[in-house]
């Protein structure tokens, strides 16, 4: 009977099938990495087809931090000098939980508040994506304004999310979330 069962370990190692096939484990499937266009891998710039997303990561951090902020001083209404600076931190932090997937074609940011993607998916991080998230944070500050910012986060998560993201001009108006805007008129300029 061992000799048997030596033999048939030999011979099932020698045809290929290893103690992995044999015990029930699925085959290693080989998962790529989504292919980034010029645009996305070298502009400093956020691409179009994610600032959807980059603005709902951006809304989602700053939520956190001002709320983390409000726990510390018993739950009241911060200062402005106090949410100046948490706005700040919140803009200026590592952003580099933060990376792109690719899930049925379509280039998705993935990470921390923005929904979860397919669990076999590579996701890029690092690289332009921290720099792009940080940049943009400043920008959607400078425009709104640290005030207005603050008094949509009271209002709730909601709120701020329509401030940043879903206004008129926002990234994402006029579609899906995480869709391209429709291509903007070109102007003439005098």
């Amino acid at each position: 009977m061992q000799l048997a069962l030596a033999a048939w370990l030999a011979l099932s190692l020698l045809a290929g099938t290893g103690a992995q096939e044999m015990c029930g484990d699925p085959p290693a499937r080989s998962v790529p990495a989504p292919q980034l266009s010029p645009e996305e891998r070298l502009s400093p710039h956020m691409p179009e087809s994610l600032r959807c997303d980059a603005c709902h990561a951006i809304a989602f951090q700053i939520e956190e931090q001002l709320h983390r902020a409000e726990g510390k001083v018993g739950r009241k209404a911060l200062s402005e000098s106090d949410y100046v600076e948490v706005l700040e931190r919140s803009c200026s932090q590592g952003w580099e939980s933060y990376g792109v997937q690719e899930l049925d074609g379509e280039k998705r940011l993935a990470g921390p508040g923005l929904p979860s993607q397919e669990p076999m998916t590579v996701m890029v991080m690092g690289g332009p994506w921290p720099g792009r998230l940080s940049k943009m944070c400043h920008s959607y500050v400078g425009e709104q304004g640290e005030a207005q910012i603050y008094g949509a986060h009271r209002r709730g998560p909601a709120a701020l999310r329509e401030l940043l993201c879903h206004r008129a001009k926002g990234p994402c108006a006029g579609g899906k979330a995480g869709a391209p805007s429709p291509p903007k008129a070109l102007q003439n300029e005098l």
